[in-house]
């Protein structure tokens, strides 16, 4: 089977490679994302619009993810990219450091297309929000700590082992393995 991963981020594919027993290729197009609060919704209407551009038999996945704060109601959730280029990882610290709970969660929703049929999966990995720490990873990493460790102190391998994209291609795996 061939899926076409609807992404320009190569670490994506090579992560969906690992995951799913499938020929994984990169499918660069830019879907109209629309706006909501819901990442599978976000996720299944891009499915649905990149299978139609794509024209061909090939089903696609497509992927979106964000940072949950609990008691911000979810902030930033699927807003985050937009978040992180605005307000910037220290702003998002200041907002929750005040807070009695800083649990968070980064989520993801991975949504599969193939004709009429679309399918989402979701994975989450629980943390909490914690001052900037380490200087690897990308994104909210500094401040998202896991198990001790926030995702810009560990390497990449283990933040790989944790991935709440990986937690949503495991199901899809699963699924198209019962197909």
């Amino acid at each position: 089977m061939s899926l076409l991963f609807v992404t320009t981020n190569d670490g994506k594919v090579r992560e969906a490679t690992d995951y799913l027993d499938a020929d994984v290729e990169q499918f660069d197009y830019d879907y109209a994302e629309i706006q909501s609060d819901d990442l599978a919704e976000i996720a299944a209407r891009g499915a649905r619009e990149s299978r139609e551009a794509a024209g061909g038999d090939d089903p696609v996945i497509v992927d979106d993810s964000g940072l949950f704060i609990s008691d911000l109601d979810g902030f930033p959730g699927p807003y985050s990219s937009y978040v992180e280029d605005t307000l910037g990882i220290e702003r998002v610290w200041e907002l929750a450091s005040d807070l009695d709970d800083r649990s968070a969660a980064f989520r993801c929703a991975v949504a599969y297309a193939d004709g009429e049929t679309v399918e989402t999966f979701e994975g989450a990995v629980p943390g909490r929000i914690v001052a900037p720490r380490g200087t690897g990873g990308f994104g909210f990493d500094p401040i998202f700590e896991h198990d001790g460790e926030t995702y810009a102190e560990m390497s990449t391998a283990r933040k790989n082992e944790l991935s709440h994209r990986g937690r949503a291609l495991e199901q899809l795996a699963d699924w198209l393995a019962a197909e």
